[in-house]
This record gives structure tokens, sequence and C-alpha cells, in this order.
């Protein structure tokens, strides 16, 4: 992954939609939002979701609030080891940058324990200025969604992204970036199948309601 640009990320995606019976809805959280974007650039989807997502415009204000938060840990580790162990490594700092107050300890711990490296050199530069989304390539309908107390992408990014995008955008309270692993996930979760359910594109691939009445 060390050597992995944003293209490469969109290559695989391509590569599972393709083998599908039909083009799926694409949802991407954080740096997975980012993909999405320019997944869409290129290629058809009926709908897609950007959940706590890298806005179009780059991560240069999410490096700058991580340089002032913690300026040795983030400089050190993108000069010396070229990744952002930094920003999660540890379960204080995952739990700082990841998780609401909420989240129980057990689950900090044992989510922190299956955090991989992330090298992010390629992919930093990628996302700062090298292969920014084009917005005005990206014609499918897009649900963007946000929460109330994410330290990676502020909500006046959350909805900035929305608005490039023609839609505005939803922020859940009392949640962190992990929307999919906090406590209220449930509530985000039926969000987007609500709105999916109510997408004319959506429809047309296939989602529907398969809950027990």
């Amino acid at each position: 992954m060390r050597f992995c640009s944003i293209a490469d990320f969109v290559d695989d995606v391509a590569s599972v939609a393709h083998g599908l019976p039909r083009p799926p809805v694409v949802i991407g959280h954080s740096m997975g939002g980012f993909v999405v974007q320019k997944y869409l650039e290129s290629h058809h989807a009926p709908a897609a979701v950007l959940l706590a997502s890298a806005p179009p415009r780059g991560i240069a204000g999410f490096l700058w609030r991580r340089l002032k938060r913690h300026p040795w840990i983030t400089a050190g580790g993108l000069a010396m080891t070229k990744s952002l162990r930094g920003v999660g490594g540890t379960p204080d700092l995952a739990r700082e940058t990841f998780f609401s107050t909420s989240a129980s300890e057990d689950d900090v711990l044992r989510y922190t324990a299956q955090l991989d490296e992330e090298y992010a050199a390629r992919i930093a530069f990628d996302m700062l200025w090298l292969s920014l989304p084009r917005p005005h390539a990206i014609s499918a309908p897009i649900l963007v969604l946000g929460a109330e107390d994410d330290i990676c992408f502020t909500q006046q990014e959350v909805h900035a992204t929305a608005a490039v995008y023609g839609t505005k955008a939803e922020i859940f309270p009392a949640m962190s970036h992990d929307m999919m692993l906090g406590p209220g996930w449930h509530a985000v979760a039926k969000r987007i199948h609500a709105w999916l359910e109510t997408c004319g594109p959506a429809r047309q691939a296939g989602v529907r309601d398969d809950r027990p009445a």
C-alpha cells in the first residue's frame, strides 16, 4: 500500500463493480468518500453516499488541524514513516479522532487493535492537490452525511461538500468521525436506507427493504 494512489483505489472499486450484475450504489467514509467522488467522475452509479467524507477541495484543512493539535506526532509520522499512524495509532488518539465520548472503552480498544498502518505519502499528495475530485463531471444523486463532533472534517466542510453537489448535508448530533461504529450507527444506517428507497435511480438498481414486517 506504500505506493498506492487514489487512482489505484478507484480501479479496485471499478473491478468489483464491473463484476456485479448491475452498477452498485457506492458509499464511502472518510478517505473512502474521496475515492467514491473520484470513481463517479468516470463510472456510472445509480446513487452515492458520502459519510464523514474528505471534501472535494482536499485535506489541507484536516492536516492543518492535526498539526495544530498534535504537531510532533503528526509531523513526525508524515516525515519519518510517511504514514498517518499519529492520527489513531493508540487508543487515546483513536478515541479523540474517531469516536464519541459515549463509545465504550471496550469498543475503542477493540477497533484500535484492528487499525492497519496507512502509508500516506502518495495518497496525501493526491488528496492535497494532485488528484482532487471534479464535481462538474459527476451526475449521480449524492447523499452527504456528517457528524456534529467530527474533528477530521468539520461541519463547514461537510456543508460545503454538499453544496458543490447541489444538495444539503445532514449532520448527526453527538456523533464523531467513525459514524458507522459509534453507538448511534443505527440512525445513520436507517437514514441511508430511507434515502435510497426514495431515490429513483437507486430503486432501479434493486435497492429494497428486506426487513421483516
